[in-house]
């Protein structure tokens, strides 16, 4: 295993704010020491389903992600070798030919859903978030991301919040927090939680080199 490497499970419900909290990080640490894996990368891809049964797959199901490659690509990266994360096509539900190339660095940040969800994935991580942020802003903010970025009517994400984001995360995602060693509530505005983590991270970084 590469000794000065740092593994960041940061997770939390579908708009919480993990995001921002990876990219804090990442900002604070800079790109030549640290980058971001996103869970969401790992979505199967659907090219072989017609578009009205891609349509109908469950997104916020731990089913729809390739754990086998991600735990691949990580076992890599921990080795030292580069890796070639997939490009997902939300609106068609499908991997893009390109690909996000990332190189061993000191800190790798996971982030997503489901980045705590299998335990080898656990087992990789130093660090174990869990992003809360009440149901009200969550929802908000998918609805806000949804239709700007992914195009959708907000009749059918509220639909989708009703039927597969929320029974999800209470299933799958609140259960996670069990594992974590930090929450952070609020999100990345939350400064006095971003010092903790900072200080966790340069702590076992620094221990590990």
């Amino acid at each position: 295993m590469k000794n000065n490497l740092t593994i960041i499970g940061i997770t939390g419900g579908s708009g919480s704010g993990k995001s921002s909290v990876a990219r804090k990080v990442l900002s604070y640490y800079g790109p030549e020491k640290c980058a971001i894996i996103e869970v969401d990368s790992y979505y199967k891809d659907l090219k072989h389903l017609t578009m009205q049964e891609r349509e109908k797959t469950n997104f916020d199901h731990p089913d729809s992600i390739d754990f086998d490659l991600m735990i691949n690509h990580l076992e890599k990266i921990i080795e030292g070798n580069e890796i070639h994360i997939p490009i997902y096509d939300y609106k068609t539900h499908t991997r893009t030919a390109l690909t996000k190339n990332i190189k061993s660095q000191n800190i790798i940040i996971i982030e997503g859903l489901f980045s705590l969800f299998k335990q080898t994935i656990r087992d990789f991580m130093n660090i174990r978030v869990f992003v809360e942020t009440d149901d009200k802003t969550r929802l908000a903010r998918r609805i806000k991301r949804d239709m700007k970025y992914r195009k959708r009517t907000y009749e059918s994400i509220i639909s989708q919040y009703d039927n597969n984001v929320k029974p999800m995360y209470d299933s799958y995602i609140e259960p996670s927090k069990k594992f974590c060693n930090l929450i952070i509530t609020g999100g990345a505005k939350n400064t006095v939680a971003m010092e903790q983590l900072i200080s966790k991270i340069t702590y076992t970084d620094n221990n590990i080199i």
